[in-house]
């Protein structure tokens, strides 16, 4: 039983992971090629992407399947290199 506890949660931090790497890509495409990081556009696809992936990572915490600082750290990491994205976009 304890090796499928394992699995369960090394896939669900994977999936976090996959999730945060898309809204990346996501970010990265749209200050490409569509709108520019002051866009109301822009702006709304960030939150709600954002949002949509801070509940995933609450739901996997109260399930036990990737701890509270596993989360956080994950949050912290993608708004870290968002904010390269954005930084690069601005100069």
């Amino acid at each position: 039983m304890p090796e499928i506890t394992v699995d369960h949660r090394e896939k669900a931090y994977a999936l976090l992971k996959a999730d945060a790497e898309k809204i990346l890509r996501l970010i990265e495409v749209q200050i490409e090629n569509l709108t520019m990081p002051q866009c109301p556009l822009y702006e709304e696809v960030l939150d709600t992407q954002m949002y949509g992936l801070s509940r995933e990572i609450d739901f996997a915490i109260r399930l036990n399947l990737v701890s509270e600082t596993q989360g956080k750290a994950l949050l912290e990491n993608l708004e870290r290199q968002l904010n390269i994205l954005h930084e690069a976009a601005q100069n």
